[in-house]
């Protein structure tokens, strides 16, 4: 049986528990809160940029989906259309908020069909709010946070040090001590990731940090936001050989290394994982979700169907879940009957 290198990454959505399934809003404290509880290994965030400069956790550019803003008659017309990532959006840019006006927002679920009860109770939290709690365990417990939208960042905020987004995220991360090589004593201490779709901001962290980097992407079919490349050409072997320079590994969306049908069955698996393996990166694919919504039938709506797949069948080194309660329960079950 393969053996993963990271057990498992919680995602920085909802994590569940044994029936019923109790769900938190996305990015929020109690979400994080309760995948350590559940065993986490590490703990992901989304990190973007307020008005103000601060660096939150918050997943999309716009607040519309997962917060009340609209419930906010105050912040009315901050609703306009920018361009992010080569399409027009329309909403409430969280670069458009000052940390203490985002503070007066509640998170919500993203989606109906998970438990909506805790909506309207968490604040959008500071990527220092982020790091205290996963510092303050009674466990060792990694970070895994991505530079989000790194140049619709740069672009829409300025620092009066002159610095950029990629800059002040480093420098909150030494803040705490993170830093040294994968599995170095410094870095088993305070084990982290830092993450982006970005190629050219892991370029420049890689000049500032010594911790270890991870490429991620995406649909084949979309183009990078700062080198104007498809994703299809971003994973051809010459820009492996190019990022493994930079990267200790990459965390393809979990379609591009095994494209479903349309008929919601798996077809045949790239090549992606061997290409990375040959050149010695790890592979972390996002995201898994439970829920039947998002099970391929090929799984038969059983999630551990789907963990034996990746980990023993397609060999993946480590997963981004929403639910690492059940991913460990898979893992104590799988070496039980290895045993």
């Amino acid at each position: 049986m393969a053996s993963l290198r990271m057990v498992l990454v919680a995602m920085a959505g909802a994590a569940a528990d044994v029936a019923p399934l109790q769900h938190r809003p996305e990015e929020t404290a109690e979400a994080y809160v309760r995948a350590i509880d559940e065993g986490a290994d590490f703990i992901e965030a989304d990190i973007e940029a307020t008005k103000d400069g601060h660096l939150v956790c918050f997943h999309d550019t716009t607040l519309d989906d997962t917060t009340d803003v609209a419930d906010h008659p105050e912040f009315a017309g901050r609703r306009c259309t920018l361009e992010v990532q080569w399409a027009n959006v329309t909403g409430y840019f969280i670069t458009d908020f000052t940390l203490a006006e985002l503070k007066t927002l509640r998170a919500k679920q993203r989606w109906d069909f998970r438990d909506n009860s805790h909506n309207g109770v968490s604040p959008i939290i500071t990527f220092d709010e982020f790091i205290d709690i996963a510092l303050n365990t009674k466990r060792v417990v990694g970070i895994y946070p991505e530079m989000k939208n790194p140049v619709f960042m740069n672009k829409q905020v300025r620092w009066a040090d002159g610095k950029k987004f990629e800059d002040k995220f480093v420098a909150t991360l030494k803040k705490y001590g993170y830093g040294g090589k994968y599995m170095s004593p410094a870095w088993r201490a305070k084990p982290v990731f830092l993450q982006s779709f970005a190629p050219t901001s892991l370029v420049r962290v890689a000049a500032l940090t010594d911790s270890p980097l991870v490429f991620l992407i995406d649909d084949v079919t979309v183009w990078t936001e700062d080198t104007n490349q498809p994703y299809d050409e971003i994973t051809s072997g010459e820009y492996l050989d190019y990022m493994k320079r930079y990267v200790v590994g990459i965390g393809p969306w979990k379609d591009t290394v095994v494209p479903p049908t349309k008929g919601n069955l798996l077809a045949t698996p790239s090549d992606l994982v061997a290409m990375a393996h040959a050149r010695g990166l790890q592979v972390h694919p996002y995201t898994y979700r439970n829920e039947n919504e998002f099970l391929h039938f090929n799984f038969r709506q059983d999630p551990y169907a789907e963990y034996d797949y990746w980990i023993n069948d397609v060999g993946v080194d480590g997963l981004f879940t929403d639910f690492p309660a059940s991913l460990r329960r898979f893992k104590e079950w799988t070496a039980k009957k290895k045993d």
